[in-house]
């Protein structure tokens, strides 16, 4: 009888896993509890919502042995969104334009550089330790907002999946550092604090620089932005010149 309850027990969830609506409530649900334990913690950095969320996620993913590009195709919907906010972004950086006028130059060169260092970084660290051509382009965009950096991965024949992986852990972790490394530069202008964490941390340092400062949030904003147009041009340049790929 117990033997008959598992049997149709795993039938449904065999049914359930490959089907949308579960996995957008649960991802939903993990990320609301994720926010409140963040916010009841007083904003600490090693809780960030996007941290906790994505392990308790893995967690499950990896208990249910459930494969990624099913958990991909039932949030697809989620991802659909990601267009919409990231035009909304122009609304605070609007009312930075003066700003943004005056700091021109300094913004061109923290650019260029923030992208080629982020780009050789990537490739540099991954060849040490031994990946493959397709690994190394995978990793290659992982400072770039995920619209941007799975395509530029897959279109060079790197592995989307890892990519992915990739473009989180970097924009985790740079948030997670972010405050740190902000008191230890003793930087205290929040544009230079929100073009670096955006420059670094793509969508999820931009969404933690919104919440505490709205000119740090709109140059975290301006940075995601134009990091990921300099990641698609440059990255082909790279990949080229690149001797062991």
């Amino acid at each position: 009888m117990s033997h008959d309850w598992l049997e149709r027990l795993n039938t449904a969830w065999a049914g359930l896993a490959h089907s949308p609506l579960p996995w957008l409530v649960l991802t939903m649900l993990v990320y609301l509890c994720a926010m409140a334990i963040y916010k009841k913690s007083g904003n600490r950095p090693l809780l960030i919502p996007v941290f906790t969320g994505v392990v308790v996620i893995v967690a499950i993913l990896l208990v249910t042995g459930t494969p990624y590009d099913t958990y991909r195709s039932g949030v697809s919907l989620l991802g659909l969104l990601i267009g919409p906010a990231t035009v909304a972004l122009a609304i605070p950086l609007y009312a930075q334009r003066e700003r943004i006028k005056q700091l021109w130059l300094p913004i061109s060169v923290a650019l260029l550089v923030g992208c080629m260092v982020a780009l050789l970084s990537a490739l540099g660290i991954a060849w040490a330790f031994g990946g493959s051509e397709a690994t190394l382009i995978a990793v290659a965009p992982k400072s770039a907002t995920i619209p941007i950096a799975l395509p530029m991965a897959e279109r060079f024949g790197g592995q989307p999946s890892l990519a992915a992986v990739a473009v989180a852990i970097t924009g985790i972790s740079g948030t997670m550092m972010a405050p740190l490394l902000i008191r230890l530069l003793r930087i205290q202008d929040p544009a230079v604090q929100g073009f670096a964490l955006g420059l670094t941390a793509h969508a999820i340092g931009t969404a933690r620089a919104l919440q505490i400062n709205p000119t740090m949030g709109a140059f975290s904003a301006l940075a995601m932005g134009l990091n990921g147009v300099a990641t698609a041009v440059l990255m082909p340049l790279v990949l080229a010149l690149t001797p062991w790929i």
